[in-house]
């Protein structure tokens, strides 16, 4: 991404930190956990490639491509799912976000912009409101519930709600840097 390179490393660390989490929670007992998990690790671990700042590495051109693919797979698979389930809804979102970073980078490179402001500024701002909006109200679903006597509390590290909810929000935040930054 562009900008200056301590950021991007930080936000490359955010997002394969929360990319290990997703990983560990595919030994979730719960599938519905299994399946979340899946795309949520691939997303932080392309943004977090994504994030790599441009002044320490420069992608090859073929890699843009290759990206837009697999997220536009994952877009799809997430569409299908969500057929049984709204909640994957976001997962389209938010590859299709990836997809339209990853077309705006091959653009900027193939043009030798080494330089953001290269989106289209509705769709970049329509995003920037969704995920400023998620991130609203992930931030508000992470304030404490009152405790439920006798309620079973989740012991394993795959099942903790409340770090698969702290993940998302994490992603929700470097989205919303990652398209101030395109």
């Amino acid at each position: 991404m562009h900008g200056p390179a301590a950021p991007g490393w930080l936000m490359v660390a955010l997002c394969a930190a929360t990319g290990a989490y997703c990983l560990l929670r595919l030994r979730s007992a719960v599938e519905e956990q299994r399946r979340a998990a899946g795309d949520e690790a691939l997303m932080a671990f392309g943004m977090a490639g994504m994030a790599v700042p441009a002044a320490v590495y420069t992608p090859p051109e073929w890699t843009w491509p290759v990206l837009a693919a697999v997220f536009g797979a994952a877009a799809l698979r997430s569409a299908w799912a969500a057929r049984d389930d709204l909640g994957h809804l976001h997962h389209v979102v938010g590859a299709s976000a990836m997809v339209y970073m990853a077309v705006v980078m091959a653009g900027s490179a193939a043009s030798g912009h080494g330089h953001g402001g290269a989106g289209l500024p509705l769709l970049t701002g329509a995003l920037l409101l969704y995920f400023a909006g998620y991130v609203l109200y992930g931030g508000a679903r992470l304030l404490p519930a009152p405790a439920v006597a006798g309620a079973p509390r989740a012991v394993g590290w795959a099942d903790r709600t409340e770090l698969a909810r702290a993940c998302r929000l994490s992603m929700g935040i470097a989205m919303v840097a990652m398209l101030v930054t395109l």
